[in-house]
């Protein structure tokens, strides 16, 4: 894709804004599209900057809770999870060249498994929800594999 056709529109976005931009595009969110949420949650980021700057934090504080703020419900996609899966337990039966098709193909099929576990919780690796997910995820590939091949 043209770089500049990619960035058209887009260069009056902050850093925040350039930077959830781009982690919502190469994590697959949907919201990488919608340029109203990327601004406000861009202009939330900043504001809490700045806020912390005047409240005394130093540089690199006021810019972590800056960045949590961006992310905030944003740390988990399906897209990026199912990639992790894919990398770590089929390495073997799913060449490196043909893991982003084979993932592509895959996400739809199993946004049911999905469904069921609420991505948007910070704190969801942690869960043992997430160990769960990983392993529906695991057994869903291994079925489609089995069925279909990749």
């Amino acid at each position: 894709m043209n770089n500049k056709k990619k960035n058209e529109g887009q260069t009056d976005f902050s850093y925040y804004g350039l930077y959830l931009l781009d982690y919502l595009r190469t994590n697959k969110f949907e919201q990488a599209g919608d340029t109203a949420f990327i601004r406000e949650r861009a202009d939330h980021a900043a504001e809490t900057y700045e806020k912390a700057r005047l409240e005394g934090y130093p540089t690199d504080g006021a810019q972590e809770l800056a960045m949590d703020t961006l992310l905030r419900g944003l740390r988990y996609s399906r897209y990026a999870i199912l990639r992790e899966v894919v990398e770590n337990e089929f390495a073997d039966e799913v060449p490196e060249e043909k893991q982003e098709a084979f993932i592509h193909k895959l996400l739809p099929l199993v946004g049911n498994v999905f469904s069921v576990y609420d991505l948007s919780d910070d704190n969801f690796a942690l869960s043992s929800d997430y160990d769960l997910l990983y392993t529906e995820l695991t057994g869903a590939t291994v079925l489609y594999i089995g069925e279909y091949g990749v």
